[in-house]
């Protein structure tokens, strides 16, 4: 079979998750202003008018992998265990998100090291850190072993939400740090946050 024929006989979703995550490599390497969608088509195996056929434009699909990742943000407060220790609790969760930021490693990188793709973009951006924040803002009110006040809620949930974004980026930039260190320094800050005083 021709690679002609394996695009023609390729499912719709599947093609258009293979175009998401080659653009969500490229995107997260090159930012938003370095990556043509020539380059997407060519790394998803694709001719560019079925990349057209997903995605309108280079906005479209930039903006689709970050609603991908905003909409995946509520799915860790929904693993949080009900019982058990605090610590076993809270690594139960960032073990999850771990395997997710290594899954999804240009997300990072797209929310916080790329700033191209104009106003509407930058936008979303900002529609993400909030759903982030949000999150987050539900996890430590769920885990905390005493009631935080609700005024310190949110900058709470920003001050993890930039520290574990910086924790990542560097992560990142530092290949040879092991998963594990950095799953026991964030489990550290989450626990010494949420523990009682």
């Amino acid at each position: 079979m021709t690679a002609v024929e394996q695009r023609r006989r390729m499912p719709g979703l599947e093609r258009r998750a293979l175009i998401v995550e080659s653009a969500g490599r490229l995107f997260g390497r090159r930012g938003y202003d370095g990556t043509r969608l020539d380059d997407v088509a060519a790394a998803a195996g694709v001719t560019k008018p079925i990349l057209y056929r997903h995605f309108d434009s280079k906005k479209a699909l930039y903006l689709a992998l970050l609603e991908r990742h905003r909409d995946d943000l509520g799915s860790f407060a929904e693993i949080i265990p009900a019982e058990g220790p605090l610590e076993e609790r809270v690594r139960a969760v960032l073990t999850v998100w771990v395997a997710y930021v290594e899954t999804h490693a240009y997300a990072w990188r797209m929310l916080f090291r790329d700033s191209g793709g104009g106003a509407d973009v930058q936008a979303f951006r900002l529609e993400v850190h909030a759903r982030a924040r949000a999150v987050l803002g539900g996890v430590i009110r769920s885990l905390s072993e005493e009631p935080i006040p609700r005024r310190e809620l949110e900058p709470l949930a920003e001050m993890m939400s930039m520290g574990m974004a910086a924790v990542v980026l560097w992560w990142l930039d530092h290949p040879r740090a092991s998963r594990a260190a950095v799953l026991d320094a964030i489990t550290r800050a989450w626990t010494g946050l949420l523990s009682a005083r």
